[in-house]
């Protein structure tokens, strides 16, 4: 089969087009005929070496057909996603004709939407799901800030907390950026700044903050919350410095809930893939409840112009990679 290696860690020339086998059928796994697949950030960080696992073929996520699942989990032709499970990362991934996935991190995914739109969901949306409805136990009427939402990840939790009937104040570093999101559901927006919780107006009104901007922000996402409120860490668009010199007792609102999501243990005990709705979410996309399609579309020959892209926070949105 054809498929992209990282052949050395660095630049945008370490991604090589090969022949290689075609995994082979396994108990507990499932092969797919890749059909298209979702770029992530962490796969540019595997491929300049920064990540503590990276596979010979990277891609943590894809959409596609079931070639073989010997345990019979699932229908041979069926319509799947997959996502993590070491894909990319301690397995071989998604950036090929075909990858072998965990039964445990593989779900159906039925809707009729084109390969680009199915791809654009099961990372972003899985995650951003949890993030919502798991950690952050949103619901309808409450009042959420997401902060980083021009990145893929914060428009979709966006458009799935609009949908969800959330009132939502978007923060971003533009405030060119402020009508894109607002066109999506945001109420309003605000500029991302390290003290917002001085500045917001319904500061201590708050029910939740997705923190997407990460470490530097993590007790200003507290300090904005009401008692009770939850505050969910999901990115480090700000970097991953740690907290410097954190002493709760000094530092922490009292009375709110600090959580922290990572996508890497879906498929694990207690993050059992079937937790995500993604059938329905595809669903609600088909009936044209949920925009999920993606910012950029790549053939499987341009992933280095994919790469380029990423790197240099052109894309405004989610990337997919569609087979021809």
């Amino acid at each position: 089969m054809r498929a992209i290696v990282l052949e050395k860690f660095g630049g945008l020339d370490s991604l090589v087009y090969q022949d290689i086998p075609e995994p082979e059928p396994k108990a507990g796994h499932v092969v797919i005929e890749i059909k298209a697949f979702g770029l992530n950030h962490a796969e540019l960080h595997m491929r300049r070496g920064e990540w503590a696992e990276a596979a010979p073929v990277s891609g943590i996520e894809c959409v596609g057909i079931v070639k073989s699942c010997p345990g019979g989990e699932f229908p041979v032709g069926a319509k799947v996603a997959a996502l993590m499970g070491g894909l990319g990362r301690t397995i071989n991934g998604s950036y090929a004709q075909y990858t072998r996935a965990p039964v445990s991190n593989v779900a159906l995914i039925e809707a009729d939407l084109p390969w680009a739109e199915l791809a654009a969901i099961p990372e972003t949306y899985a995650t951003a799901w949890t993030c919502l409805f798991r950690n952050l136990e949103i619901r309808k009427g409450q009042l959420l800030v997401i902060r980083g939402a021009t990145s893929s990840f914060g428009q979709a939790a966006l458009k799935m907390a609009v949908n969800a009937g959330v009132r939502v104040i978007a923060t971003t570093r533009s405030r060119e950026r402020f009508a894109h999101l607002e066109k999506l559901g945001a109420e309003r927006c605000e500029i991302e700044r390290p003290d917002l919780s001085k500045h917001i107006a319904e500061a201590k009104q708050i029910d939740a903050v997705l923190d997407l901007v990460g470490n530097s922000v993590v007790l200003d996402s507290l300090a904005m919350l009401r008692r009770g409120g939850r505050s969910c860490l999901a990115g480090w668009l700000g970097g991953l410095d740690p907290i410097p010199d954190f002493n709760p007792l000094l530092q922490m609102a009292s009375g709110v809930y600090l959580t922290f999501f990572g996508s890497f243990v879906f498929g694990t005990s207690g993050f059992p893939l079937s937790d995500v709705p993604l059938g329905q979410i595809a669903a609600d996309a088909a009936a044209g409840k949920l925009d999920v399609k993606p910012a950029r579309v790549f053939r499987f020959d341009e992933i280095r112009e994919a790469h380029r892209v990423m790197e240099s926070n052109e894309a405004r949105g989610k990337m997919v990679v569609v087979h021809d």
